[in-house]
């Protein structure tokens, strides 16, 4: 069986690069150094016209943990609707209590919103204290798929884990691989956790001249000498990774 290939957009030419070099799938997000916000509805909808692929719309209104206020998941459920008028094939959110267990509730709201459209709960899921409890509440909860590290800072690093979910799922929910992975360690990482599918940044870094006048000052990208970089997707990562996936087939 091949694996499926997913893909990271911040932008709608990503979108078009992604799909060229042979990605089967796309998260759409915003601000990935912040680990990945809710895009703009104008990026969404210009990801749309430059694409056939499958787009799974981040819903995440702010940094730094999944415990929302009510206002901030009012807007969560908004950008949903907003989704599902567009016509985006799925949703990505995580929804957490204090404790760090699921929001069983919230979570359940915006599946049900969803419509029939995939539901993806990411990686507020390596925070929670019991994953093979959270697993089994995103199972009852009727949540297409899980993005998990396995609660490491690389999928790698967590991939014994991550087998371990892939085992106690039994094809109830999927289980999706992602963070920190590389061409060179993919193989090796579907192999040892046999999952079916993974998640990828494939990024590199292109330079924005235009801040070159004034280096002392900062506009959130990477720092370079002639400017600032800013994140986009990597043709020859994407095709690389797909081409060694390929020879697990």
């Amino acid at each position: 069986m091949s694996v499926l290939l997913e893909i990271i957009a911040t932008s709608a030419e990503d979108c078009a690069v992604i799909e060229r070099t042979g990605g089967d799938r796309i998260e759409l997000c915003s601000a990935l150094s912040l680990g990945g916000l809710t895009p703009s509805a104008a990026l969404v909808q210009r990801a749309k016209a430059l694409t056939r692929l499958p787009i799974m719309m981040m819903l995440r209104p702010r940094e730094g943990g999944f415990c929302y206020s009510p206002e901030e998941f009012r807007q969560m459920a908004l950008d949903l609707k907003f989704g599902l008028a567009v016509g985006v094939d799925g949703f990505v959110f995580g929804c957490l209590h204090q404790d760090g267990t699921v929001d069983a509730r919230r979570t359940a709201h915006l599946v049900k919103l969803a419509a029939g459209r995939q539901t993806v709960f990411h990686r507020a899921f390596d925070a929670t204290p019991d994953p093979a409890a959270a697993l089994e509440t995103l199972i009852e909860l009727g949540v297409t798929r899980v993005l998990t590290s396995g609660r490491q800072a690389t999928a790698l690093a967590g991939a014994d884990l991550i087998g371990t979910l892939v085992e106690q799922s039994a094809g109830r929910i999927e289980i999706l691989p992602g963070a920190g992975v590389r061409t060179e360690h993919v193989v090796e990482l579907m192999q040892r956790t046999k999952a079916q599918q993974v998640h990828a940044s494939a990024s590199r870094i292109d330079i924005d001249l235009s801040t070159q006048a004034n280096p002392a000052l900062g506009f959130g990208g990477a720092p370079a000498a002639q400017g600032e970089g800013h994140r986009v997707v990597d043709d020859a990562e994407v095709a690389a990774m797909k081409h060694a996936l390929a020879s697990l087939e």
